[in-house]
């Protein structure tokens, strides 16, 4: 069953706005939780009595289960209706908000931000199919502006809020914080979200079969990487036929094969498949995911390092470092609007290359003012210039992989745009650990291998120089990643408001 381009499928009266606020509610409270971890980790580890390895986990759990199952999500929405979807993937989350708060274990914890990123790989790809099937293409613009705000904003939000609780109440209140929100955002959900109508798809269990265990391996593999020097899960023993798949190699390139196998099926699926391969005929669809995933990369990638300078090198607490992204949230917000109209208006190529050349830009004179000594308005400078490209990409970007979705595809394309984003931020943490690792083991030969944010608090003076040196130069990585974004931008076609029907 298809839909018409006016989404006639909705009643005579119905208002979108008030319900993609109600949504936006909830899609701000689970990507704030993939960020809002980091000032916390050394409050987790005293609380918990647990160790850097166990406490990783914290984090890598979340991203791992939201991560996964993005592409399942995101086709359940247009099968079973992406607000019941939503609903059940809000009180998931909602719930395990309150276990992660409760526990009294790192281990009880984990468990729970599992759930809690299985919650949250529910309601993420029914956000953005919400507004592809309620806006007009005319004016999507704008509601993907309010999107992408969200989306870099949370982002940018989370260790700043982070360490304000986790300094004003403990650990615990940046998952307890959760449960009011949640309710809150059920409650509106409930009442202005329409019930749109569903596609009866079939269901392609050997592509979740296989999209599942390609992710997982390849993700688990990234996020693993760095803490077992890239070589074998010592930790696991296995018959000898099971041997090179218990290293991280081992592990990735048994993702990528069935990986490909998964693309094979997909494009040789007679029936209906999971992914379908026409979505990328679209050029600016693939161009956007492609666009997003370095963004995403960039913005996972370059916090750890700046992190690590604001309160190793100059002192700083956790909520003091967080106060100096200020200026990037505030530009990235105010921003948003302006944007949303210039996206209803002028091809996007131009408005997302100006978004990747001031990133680059940014992030490049963020990683030079990164000394001992620079004066602290360099830093806000080239944060705010980051916050005000942060503006100019995650609506333009969304709104035109988006814009010619067909309604009956409306979830599987969300999914699998969440899916790339996700997967940029994965590849970003581990791209970044690794080359910090470097840097550290030149700048300061024999302290390189035991970094962590327990240790960065309390690094002497004379380490300074040299620490300030390997961050500085991490930097460069975001940047490079950006200018990928930059050229792919570069191919944007015009759109022309039409969008095909399903």
């Amino acid at each position: 069953m298809t839909t018409s381009a006016t989404t006639t499928d909705l009643p005579a009266d119905y208002k979108p706005w008030p319900a993609l606020w109600a949504m936006v509610i909830g899609f701000f409270m689970i990507l704030l939780d993939t960020t809002i971890v980091s000032v916390a980790t050394p409050a987790i580890m005293e609380g918990l009595d647990t160790d850097v390895n166990a406490v990783i986990w914290v984090t890598s759990a979340y991203l791992l289960a939201y991560a996964v199952p993005l592409l399942v999500t995101g086709r359940l929405g247009d099968r079973v209706g992406p607000k019941n979807i939503y609903l059940v993937g809000l009180a998931i989350f909602t719930l395990s908000s309150l276990w992660c708060g409760l526990t009294g274990s790192i281990e009880g914890l984990i468990i729970a931000r599992v759930c809690q990123g299985l919650g949250a790989s529910m309601m993420s790809p029914q956000t953005m199919a919400v507004i592809t099937r309620t806006f007009p293409a005319h004016s999507r613009g704008q509601a993907m502006a309010l999107w992408g705000a969200t989306a870099g904003v949370a982002m940018l939000v989370g260790p700043l809020l982070g360490g304000v609780l986790v300094d004003s109440a403990g650990w615990e209140w940046i998952f307890i914080i959760n449960v009011p929100v949640g309710i809150v955002a059920g409650i509106l959900a409930w009442r202005l979200v329409p019930r749109l109508v569903t596609h009866n798809h079939s269901f392609d269990l050997p592509g979740v079969a296989l999209s599942a265990v390609a992710l997982f391996c390849i993700v688990f593999g990234i996020q693993e990487g760095e803490k077992h020097d890239w070589g074998r899960f010592s930790e696991i023993d296995a018959p000898g036929w099971l041997e090179p798949l218990v290293s991280v190699p081992g592990l990735i390139g048994f993702g990528v094969v069935v990986f490909a196998i998964f693309i094979w099926w997909q494009g040789h699926n007679e029936r209906e498949p999971l992914v379908p391969l026409s979505l990328f005929r679209d050029r600016n669809f693939s161009l956007a995911n492609l666009g997003i995933s370095t963004v995403s990369f960039a913005i996972t990638a370059l916090t750890l390092p700046f992190m690590f300078y604001a309160q190793g090198v100059r002192g700083l607490s956790p909520t003091e470092s967080a106060l100096l992204l200020i200026p990037m949230a505030v530009l990235s917000a105010g921003l948003a609007p302006v944007v949303g109209r210039l996206v209803d208006t002028f091809p996007p190529r131009w408005i997302t290359a100006f978004g990747f050349g001031a990133g680059t830009v940014a992030v490049f004179a963020l990683g030079r003012a990164m000394t001992p000594d620079s004066p602290t308005w360099q830093l806000l400078l080239a944060l705010g210039l980051l916050g005000a490209s942060n503006a100019f990409l995650w609506a333009p970007l969304s709104a035109t992989a988006t814009r010619n979705l067909p309604m009956s595809a409306a979830g599987a394309g969300a999914g699998v745009y969440n899916t790339t984003r996700q997967f940029g931020a994965v590849l970003g943490s581990a791209g970044i650990a690794a080359l910090m690792q470097s840097r550290l083991a030149a700048e300061l030969p024999g302290a390189g291998s035991g970094a962590s944010e327990a240790d960065v608090s309390k690094l002497p003076e004379a380490a300074h120089e040299g620490f300030a040196a390997a961050m500085s130069t991490s930097m460069l990585l975001p940047s490079a990643i950006l200018v990928v974004g930059l050229v792919a931008s570069l191919f944007f076609a015009t759109p022309t408001h039409a969008r095909k029907e399903g």
